[in-house]
């Protein structure tokens, strides 16, 4: 100190100089040197090069801290929000920025942390009382027009769903209410903006924030918020920090988004694919309806061919028709049978008249009948002196019998 002291009386330093004896200092000093932190570990960040960043904090103040990729091999677990750490380094400046951190070498659990103690008791105490139940969840609705949105008016979360909302559906109505969204009043801020949209007749509400710390989130773990959350008429999408960042307003919600983005896609309808449908939809109706036409006519044509067969008047003349057949065939019929007869007939006439006396008559031939006019075939109906009738071609002779020769 007295060669700083020195040094300020002569001239002034630049910040790099004044950093460097800092760092000089913290160096010397043996206790930063080598010693162990206890605290709860927040805004645990895994980077990409392998090294962890995260801060070690008590109920009254925080440290940044560093465990570099080449010390990581001693540490048996996942070091996580929420989790009581001992972390044994070194406290250095970071001659840089001007700022001093522990670099950790060393870390071991130590218990949860208070705040993340409070976070499972609430969480399994609201759901042992079916505040979590899936029996009242609320479907969100598919083509919301008012999205209400309880957030902080400035941050990126509004500005991501703005953006969002903007691009998937211009015509969509987002209400906003400026809530407080970190401290000591954000838990009441948030309840009276759910309870006040949701006296709107909305569609949908957001609920939510930008990520953090579990302690910059913690008004979205608060009893209040949750039971707000349960009560609220309208369906809730909560959007609170990252994808791996959960909280009690997740766990109540109709239905988490991982983030305020997510929650925008989730809540807002896409316009554009909504009208590619809806035209897709109409065509297919069209051409649905042109094909129930097409086999509407069909059926039709075929109703009226079987009606025009149907047809009283040409059943008649139909009628007619085969009645003009059937008398042609009867006539036919008629015909032949005549002409069969005739022909039996005349078969029969000309038998006849080989039988007929008047034809043997004419042949020369008489017929001999006696006086009783019965005919005498035989020459034991006469005796002699009988009168006897010969009937002749020409005429009659009356004879008397003179004498009987039989044969």
């Amino acid at each position: 100190m007295a060669q700083i002291r020195r040094m300020s009386g002569e001239r002034a330093y630049t910040v790099s100089q004044v950093n460097a004896y800092i760092k000089n200092m913290f160096v010397q000093d043996f206790v930063l040197n080598r010693l162990s932190i206890k605290g709860e570990v927040s805004n645990c960040k895994y980077h990409t090069s392998g090294h962890i960043y995260f801060t070690l904090k008590d109920g009254k103040g925080a440290l940044s801290a560093v465990m570099f990729a080449s010390h990581r091999a001693g540490l048996s677990f996942r070091l996580e929000e929420g989790q009581q750490v001992v972390v044994t380094g070194t406290v250095d400046v970071y001659e840089r920025d001007g700022r001093y951190q522990l670099y950790a070498k060393e870390i071991r659990l130590d218990g949860q942390g208070e705040l993340f103690a409070r976070f499972i008791a609430l969480r399994d105490e609201l759901q042992e009382m079916g505040l979590f139940a899936p029996e009242y969840k609320q479907p969100i609705p598919r083509y919301a027009k008012k999205v209400g949105i309880v957030t902080a008016p400035t941050g990126a979360a509004i500005r991501d769903i703005m953006n969002i909302a903007h691009r998937r559906n211009p015509y969509v109505q987002l209400i906003l209410f400026p809530a407080l969204v970190q401290g000591e009043m954000a838990a009441p801020s948030i309840v009276k903006g759910i309870e006040t949209l949701d006296e709107l007749g909305l569609d949908v509400l957001i609920v939510g924030r930008g990520g953090g710390s579990i302690e910059d989130l913690w008004a979205f773990n608060e009893e209040i918020v949750a039971r707000a959350i349960f009560d609220c008429g309208t369906p809730v999408i909560s959007a609170v920090g990252h994808e791996t960042d959960v909280t009690i307003a997740d766990y109540v919600a109709d239905l988490r988004a991982p983030t305020p983005s997510a929650a925008a896609e989730l809540a807002v309808f896409d316009y554009r694919q909504f009208m590619a449908d809806l035209s897709g939809c109409g065509q297919s109706l069209a051409s649905a309806m042109s094909r129930k036409l097409l086999q509407e006519k069909s059926r039709l044509m075929q109703y009226q061919l079987r009606l025009r067969l149907k047809d009283p008047a040409r059943q008649l003349d139909e009628k007619r028709q085969r009645l003009a057949d059937l008398e042609e065939r009867m006539g036919r019929a008629m015909e032949g049978k005549l002409k069969e007869r005739q022909h039996e007939l005349a078969l029969l006439a000309s038998r006849l008249k080989g039988l007929s006396p008047l034809e043997k008559i004419s042949g020369g031939f008489g017929f001999l009948s006696d006086g009783a006019g019965d005919r005498v075939s035989s020459v034991s109906q006469v005796e002699p002196g009988d009168l006897v009738q010969v009937q002749i071609r020409d005429g009659k002779l009356l004879t008397r019998v003179e004498q009987v020769e039989p044969i």
